[in-house]
């Protein structure tokens, strides 16, 4: 049977700019011509109407996911109504509040079409459906495919059903924003989030500063969080139309955070600690137009792609350059991502449907990188950018999510605070479990290696009030008054039920990105993992004497300061001025060994058990991580 669609194939940037950038023109010489004959131009009109004409499949429904397929839903009886709610309340708790239903497709992928009539009634028995478990709709596109037997004209329309959760846990990802300094990160956060264009000097960007100094020089030094806003029915909800955070989370089926990090190389160890402390769904590379790739825009993209972190580009300050720069960083781009480092599919978003496949595909295939243009002062590309973001699934699926709550509780103190009439205040992020207010957890280690008794008063989450913390959740803890003196970055908050490890040191499987010499014994590098950020020095190497760049092997550290809590499988990156190196935590070892005699003793080769020992008379196997390793 054959198909035909009226709807385009997905444009690379690369293939875009590689049919206009010829150095004739695009014009082909007499002599070209002549070798090429009727063989040539009979291939060359082949090769364009294959590109023209998609395939007429999609990939074969999934069982697990929010993605539906249905061929019609045309007048459905009492009883198969009932089953297609049923239906739908799957779809939307596997992917956390919002489903996407494509209409006229069987469960095979293949694309049939319906015709105007059904269509219509299809979309109002959905729209009956969505109105049963309190959900709207919004058409996302529309596509036309032809049949050549009957010549009809089919559509297929893929519709958008997004609900606020029955517990009112709207459905929540964290965005993290990189980029050299001066891009123009903070620029465009403050125009999404606060829905007014910049001036041109920055005036959008006042908002989301926290120091004086970041005002007076411009630049990001710390790291500061931003929330933008989606309701049922895709619409932008930000503090244009709402004066509060309350108000945006009350309003919102979807909420995006953003974490505004420090482009600056002097601040790169906070932008590090963002990204492992935080752990961030998908980052957002900022790449000035007018400069290209320079700076720490390899650095910030070279840690997304070791940590594993989904990554997209925005193209920023369009409105400074002319079309021609703009197409020279494009095709700068393209070399960069297809390097052997990344193989990345660049992505090109040119139009609304452009946007609704690169969020699809996004998160369906590493390799795809969407490239977004927007310009903050002239607001070019801003509602594509806004529409990517409303349709952007979860990466994690809902049967994930409730393993990790029923794990024992585990927050992560990633910041420490003393608020009047409040009393000392932590925010971080809830790694596993559930915490309520009123509930009582230890933290620790302290310097001296134990834990110590608290009491969580209230919890906020995006700046408004919340009763419940979910594993996956960042939000800030009010502990009264327990002493602030007490606390540091890098602690935890468990559950009593649960008898912490500690150690000093560890051992990790890891590759070394760069050194200018040698990594060898002795070497004394930062580690980050997680929220713990120390100094350790490197005791031995399994099996070898000295590492240079690209090389790995199974490393034993120990911590210079004191005891930290790890967990087994934890992604590592450490660095020792420009040298770093990333890995996993394969083996824990006791807290109390840490003498020189053990230094010679040679790493374990397996890494999946370890043990560490904390100052009480019980000890337990820390539970392995969730996630997979970084190989």
């Amino acid at each position: 049977m054959d198909v035909r669609s009226s709807e385009s194939c997905p444009v690379y940037a690369g293939q875009r700019m590689n049919g206009s950038s010829s150095g004739n023109g695009g014009k082909i010489s007499k002599k070209s011509r002549g070798r090429k004959g009727k063989r040539g131009r009979r291939r060359k009109s082949r090769k364009s109407r294959s590109n023209k004409s998609p395939p007429p499949y999609l990939p074969p429904e999934a069982e697990e996911g929010n993605i539906e397929y249905k061929l019609k839903l045309v007048s459905p009886t009492p009883q198969r109504f009932e089953h297609l709610a049923t239906q739908l309340k799957w779809r939307l708790q596997e992917g956390g509040g919002e489903a996407v239903y494509q209409i006229g497709v069987e469960d095979n992928g293949m694309l049939v079409g319906l015709s105007q009539e059904d269509m219509k009634a299809s979309l109002h028995t959905l729209q009956r459906m969505a109105e049963k478990v309190g959900a709207d709709i919004t058409v996302l596109r529309e596509r036309e495919v032809e049949y050549k037997s009957d010549r009809k004209s089919r559509k297929i329309t893929e519709v958008l059903v997004r609900k606020v959760p029955d517990d009112q846990q709207f459905l929540d990802l964290r965005v993290a924003v990189l980029g050299n300094v001066d891009s123009g990160k903070s620029t465009l956060l403050g125009v999404l989030t606060q829905g007014e264009l910049d001036n041109g000097r920055g005036r959008a960007r006042l908002n989301l500063f926290r120091h004086l100094h970041e005002i007076q020089t411009g630049r990001t030094s710390s790291i500061s969080f931003e929330i933008l806003g989606f309701n049922s029915k895709g619409e932008v909800v930000n503090y244009s139309d709402s004066r509060t955070a309350e108000e945006i989370c009350e309003n919102s089926s979807k909420m995006i955070t953003f974490m505004d990090l420090a482009g600056h190389h002097k601040y790169l160890k906070t932008t590090i600690f963002g990204l492992l402390s935080y752990g961030p769904d998908f980052a957002m590379l900022v790449v000035s137009a007018n400069t290209g790739i320079a700076g720490t825009t390899r650095e910030h993209l070279g840690l997304a792609l070791a940590l594993k972190v989904p990554i997209f580009l925005v193209l920023s300050k369009v409105d400074l350059c002319s079309r021609s720069t703009v197409e020279r960083t494009l095709r700068q781009l393209e070399r960069v991502l297809k390097q052997p480092g990344c193989n990345k599919v660049p992505f090109l978003v040119t139009g609304p449907d452009d946007a609704v496949t690169a969020a699809q595909q996004f998160t369906q295939s590493t390799s795809i990188t969407p490239i977004l243009l927007v310009s903050s002062v002239g607001g070019e590309g801003l509602k594509l950018l806004q529409e990517f973001l409303n349709i952007l699934p979860p990466l994690s699926s809902s049967q994930e999510q409730e393993e990790l709550m029923e794990q024992p509780t585990e927050f992560q103190v990633d910041e420490i605070y003393s608020v009047p009439d409040v009393g000392t205040v932590v925010g971080g992020t809830l790694y596993s479990g559930v915490c309520r207010e009123g509930e009582r957890l230890l933290v620790g280690p302290t310097d001296a290696g134990g834990f110590l008794r608290l009491r969580v008063g209230s919890i906020q989450r995006n700046r408004s009030g919340c009763r419940l913390l979910r594993a996956g959740q960042a939000a800030t803890l009010a502990l009264g008054n327990f002493d602030r003196s007490l606390l540091r970055k890098g602690m935890v908050m468990v559950s009593p039920r649960v008898n912490p490890t500690i150690c000093c040191q560890f051992e990790a499987s890891i590759v070394l990105l760069f050194h200018a010499k040698t990594f060898r014994r002795g070497s004394q590098v930062t580690v980050h993992v997680g929220n713990v950020r120390q100094t350790a020095t490197v005791l031995c190497m399994q099996g070898k004497e000295e590492l240079r760049t690209g090389e790995r092997a199974v490393v034993r550290f120990r911590f210079i300061k004191h005891a930290e809590y790890l967990r087994l499988g934890a992604k590592l990156l450490f660095r020792e001025g420009v040298a770093k190196g990333i890995g996993h935590v394969t083996r824990l070892l006791p807290a109390s060994n840490n003498l020189d005699q053990n230094q010679n003793q040679r790493p374990h080769r397996h890494d999946a058990e370890g043990e560490g020992h904390l100052n009480t008379d019980a000890t337990r196997k820390p539970r392995p991580h969730p996630s997979s390793p970084l190989q």
